[in-house]
C-alpha cells in the first residue's frame, strides 16, 4: 500500500507540472513578466511561488533538509504582497525560477522515496503533505489559467471542444427534508476548511437540474435585468454602477448579438453553455428576477452528495469513484463549459447535473469554519480568511483538476469577483 501511494503521488506531482509547464511556457519571458491584470500576479511569480511552497513544506518541513534558496521566501510569500505589486520586487527571472522549481522538485522526490506514511504523523498520513502541495500547484494553475484569459495578444492555449449534451436538461429538482453529513473526516487529501464532518438538517428546496446558461442569462439581460434595481441588492446595485455591468466578462456586443473573447478567440455566445465570469451580485441579480434565490452552501453541498437510497453522502454526485472523462468537464481538458446535459454520467441520484467541473457556483453563504474546524496546517490556509467578505463557490470549473475538487471541497472569494471561471444555479424554498 505504501509503495502504492508513493508511485500516486509521484503521478499526481509529475501531471502538476506537465500543466505549469504547458501554461508557462506557452508564452514567452515577456508575457511571463508582465502583469495581465492588477487582479493576477505576473506568471513567473506563480511558477516560482509554486516552487517556494514545495520547498517550505516538503524539503525543510517534511524532509528536514536544509533551505535551498530561503532568501527568497519573503517574495514569494502571498501574504506580504498584493498581487498588483508583485511585479515592483526582485523576483526570479523565467529562466532562474524554471531551474528554482526543477531543483526543489529533485529534491521532493527524494523525500518522498523516504518518507513514511504514519498515522502518527499528521502531516504525512496518507500522503497529506504531499496532496497539499498537489493541490497547492494546480490550484495557481487554474490561476495562471484566468490569467490567460486576461492577457491580450494571439491565442496560444488550444483544446478539444467539449462534449455535445445527448438531450438538454432544464428544470428544477426536489430535494427532500432531512439530515445528512456535511464534509469529511475521511478524505485523506481534503483540507481543513473540509472538515470535520458533521450532521445538517436541511428544509426541502428545489434546485436547478444544471447551472444557468448563457440563454437563460441573455433573457435576463433582453428583459433590462442590469438596468432595473428591483432584482440587484443595495450593494449590488452601488457596485453595478461603479463598475458599468452591462453584460459578463468578456462578452463583446455585436450588432447581430454578443460575442465572446475565450482566450483570444472571438466567439458568438454559446446559448446552451453555462454562463461563466458573473460576479455574486449579478449572480444574486438573475437569481432575483427569476423568482428564485442562490442556494446555501449546505444545499448545494446535500444536492451533490446526499444519496436518497442509502441516507450516506457520497465523494461526489456519481458516486465514490475518481472523477473520469464522462463524469464531468475539469482538468482544462476543455477550454470552457460544456453544454448543459452533456455528463449524464456524472449526474446525482436525483438528476442534478454538472454539480461537478465546467463552472464555479456562486453560493449565498459566507465562509466560516464548520462546528469543531482545527486549522491545519497552518492558519493562513483558510482560518485568516473566516468571517470576511467572502462568498463560497462550489463545485469546480472546467479549469479546476480533479486533485483540487470533490463534493467537500470549497472555495471563496470577494462577490466583486468574475475573472474566475464562476458561474451559478439556483435554488428555492419547496
Amino acid at each position: 500500500m505504501t509503495d502504492d501511494l508513493r508511485l500516486s503521488i509521484a503521478a499526481e506531482l509529475e501531471r502538476a507540472r506537465a500543466r505549469t509547464a504547458l501554461l508557462t511556457d506557452a508564452v514567452d519571458d515577456d508575457d511571463l513578466t508582465r502583469q495581465h491584470s492588477p487582479l493576477m500576479s505576473p506568471l513567473v511569480w506563480d511558477l516560482a511561488h509554486v516552487g517556494n511552497q514545495e520547498e517550505l513544506w516538503l524539503v525543510r518541513d517534511v524532509g528536514g533538509r536544509d533551505p535551498l534558496r530561503q532568501d527568497i521566501d519573503e517574495l514569494y510569500d502571498a501574504f506580504k504582497h498584493a498581487r498588483h505589486a508583485r511585479t515592483a520586487l526582485p523576483l526570479l527571472n523565467p529562466a532562474e525560477a524554471r531551474a528554482y522549481t526543477a531543483q526543489v522538485r529533485d529534491k521532493v522526490f527524494d523525500v518522498l522515496d523516504r518518507a513514511r506514511f504514519a498515522p502518527e504523523s499528521r502531516l504525512l498520513d496518507g500522503g497529506f503533505a504531499f496532496g497539499m502541495i498537489v493541490q497547492h500547484e494546480q490550484q495557481h494553475d487554474e490561476t495562471m489559467l484566468a490569467t490567460h484569459q486576461l492577457r491580450s495578444g494571439a491565442p496560444v492555449l488550444s483544446a478539444p471542444p467539449p462534449p455535445r449534451a445527448p438531450r438538454s436538461v432544464s428544470g428544477e429538482v426536489l430535494i427532500a427534508s432531512g439530515r445528512f453529513t456535511m464534509g469529511t473526516d475521511i478524505e485523506p487529501w481534503a483540507l481543513d476548511n473540509e472538515r470535520p464532518a458533521h450532521p445538517v438538517d436541511v428544509d426541502a428546496f428545489w434546485i436547478d437540474a444544471a447551472p444557468v446558461t448563457n440563454g437563460d442569462y441573455l433573457a435576463f439581460m433582453d428583459a433590462g435585468g442590469y438596468d432595473d434595481p428591483r432584482w440587484w441588492s443595495e450593494r449590488g446595485w452601488a457596485h453595478r454602477n461603479q463598475a458599468g455591468l452591462d453584460s459578463p466578462l468578456h462578452w463583446i456586443r455585436d450588432r447581430d448579438g454578443w460575442l465572446r473573447d475565450r482566450f483570444g478567440h472571438i466567439e458568438p455566445v454559446q446559448p446552451d453553455e453555462p454562463v461563466v465570469h458573473v460576479c455574486f451580485f449579478e449572480a444574486e441579480a438573475y437569481a432575483s428576477w427569476a423568482g428564485k434565490r442562490l442556494p446555501t452552501e449546505v444545499e448545494w453541498e446535500k444536492a451533490a452528495r446526499w444519496d436518497p437510497a442509502t441516507g450516506r453522502s457520497r465523494r461526489y454526485p456519481w458516486g465514490d469513484d475518481a472523477p473520469e472523462a464522462r463524469h464531468a468537464n475539469l482538468g482544462q481538458r476543455h477550454l470552457g463549459p460544456a453544454p448543459a446535459g452533456a455528463y449524464p454520467d456524472g449526474a446525482s441520484p436525483q438528476g442534478v447535473h454538472q454539480l461537478i467541473g465546467d463552472v464555479w457556483e456562486w453560493t449565498s453563504s459566507g465562509f466560516h469554519g464548520y462546528p469543531g474546524f482545527t486549522a491545519f496546517p497552518y492558519q493562513e490556509y483558510s482560518e485568516v480568511f473566516f468571517g470576511g467578505d467572502y462568498r463560497v463557490l462550489r463545485g469546480g470549473s472546467f479549469g479546476t483538476d480533479a486533485a483540487a475538487c470533490r463534493g467537500t471541497f470549497r472555495n471563496w472569494d470577494h462577490p466583486i469577483r468574475r475573472q474566475i471561471f464562476s458561474g451559478f444555479r439556483c435554488a428555492r424554498d419547496a
